[in-house]
């Protein structure tokens, strides 16, 4: 087999052509390996492959050779030495979170997280003797006060789920430098094209790859980037032994949709844009938060570690829980689901979905509201988008 990978590659180069490898066939596409597990030319080579003496595959749980090359070019996307599918994007979260972390250790996270985030950090880490303080995600003094001497890990969503606070990943990862702590940064709201947490001094990124990087719907996924060194000696093993490992297919799927990830994300971006600027105006609505307005809480922030808004707009409707349910049952184009990122325009009512299991107060901490709806913006045009919003909003 052959592999190509450019390291001066532009992004959209990288993710057409990076980590490729092709069989003796030469095929076009990605080949997909649909196998468990790989045969060897002797005893002996299996011996030397299980040492590490001998390149290769041993096992799909462990490797295989379609989700390496997505694996590589999530990697020449990312800017990363080393990557690990997951089989979600949970998968990702938790294998990232878990692995270099023992009872008795101590994680600072932003309060504003994904539903089953929090549930990790909240409920299942305790469970382990793992302590876990919550602080406001945009307060750098926040976090500074946070810090233990038990403290290994920063954890943070930017921009947040799902009312996209930004937070100073920059700064943040300085304070994690200076405590000997690891930042984690859940980049799925601003994919990888539109903000680069390792650049900005990130130690680890996760995504759930089920959003934008497939992007059509149709397949679960997950991965985790970092420098090789932390992968080999804290989240190899673990995903050897614990084996939250990505289906081939579901590789091969997401591998697709990296080809046509810059031109999606260009066109529900700037939909977005325009959607927000519409409901700003609208008398209905109360508040809008969109990464590319002026009037953003963290609008220099946004401007300092971000090329884009965002492919979601959050908005508050006046008339609470029942406006909102009747804004969304109005909808012609755009389909209720809990999901983002999708070729599909996409809203959802995160206080009786994706964020139900919060207290009353938790939700308030984190600024979401009984009216407070997300929108995922896809790939139709505008216009029509903008058409179906307006009259839903008078049904609202």
């Amino acid at each position: 087999m052959t592999s190509n990978f450019g390291k001066d590659w532009k992004p959209q180069t990288a993710l057409v052509h990076a980590g490729t490898l092709r069989s003796q066939f030469g095929e076009t596409s990605e080949a997909l390996y649909l196998t468990q597990g790989f045969l060897y030319d002797s005893a002996e080579a299996a011996e030397a492959r299980f040492k590490g003496e001998e390149p290769g595959f041993i096992y799909s749980r462990y490797a295989n050779p379609t989700v390496d090359m997505f694996e590589k070019r999530m990697c020449a996307l990312e800017g990363a030495e080393d990557a690990r599918a997951t089989a979600s994007g949970m998968a990702a979260v938790s294998a990232a979170l878990l692995c270099s972390l023992k009872a008795g250790d101590h994680v600072v996270a932003a309060r504003a997280l994904f539903g089953s985030c929090r549930w990790v950090v909240e409920t299942l880490m305790p469970r382990y003797g793992i302590e876990a303080t919550l602080v406001d995600g945009k307060s750098v003094v926040a976090w500074e006060e946070a810090i233990r001497p038990t403290t290994k890990l920063f954890f943070l969503e930017s921009p947040t789920n799902p009312t996209l606070e930004v937070c100073d990943i920059a700064a943040i990862a300085r304070l994690a430098d200076s405590a000997g702590a690891r930042l984690v940064v859940d980049n799925v709201f601003a994919t990888p094209l539109l903000q680069k947490p390792l650049e900005l001094g990130a130690h680890v990124v996760v995504y759930s790859a089920t959003k934008h990087i497939d992007g059509q719907g149709r397949c679960l996924g997950g991965v985790v980037l970092s420098d090789k060194d932390w992968i080999d000696e804290n989240l190899h093993d673990y995903f050897r032994h614990t084996g939250p490992s990505l289906s081939p297919f579901n590789a091969w799927t997401l591998l697709k949709g990296l080809e046509t990830l810059p031109l999606r994300v260009r066109q529900q971006s700037e939909s977005a844009a325009r959607v927000a600027d519409y409901l700003a105006e609208h008398p209905k609505v109360g508040r809008v938060i969109y990464p590319g307005r002026k009037d953003h809480p963290q609008a220099d922030i946004v401007a300092q570690q971000m090329t884009g808004g965002s492919t979601l707009v959050c908005f508050d409707l006046k008339g609470g829980k029942s406006s909102a349910f009747a804004f969304e049952n109005a909808l012609s184009i755009i389909g209720i689901s809990n999901n983002l990122g999708d070729a599909k325009s996409l809203v959802t009512h995160p206080t009786t979905t994706t964020h139900k299991n919060l207290t009353d107060e938790a939700r308030a901490e984190a600024g979401i509201g009984a009216g407070t709806l997300r929108l995922s913006l896809g790939l139709e045009d505008a216009g029509d988008l903008i058409r179906d919003i307006e009259q839903a909003l008078e049904a609202a």
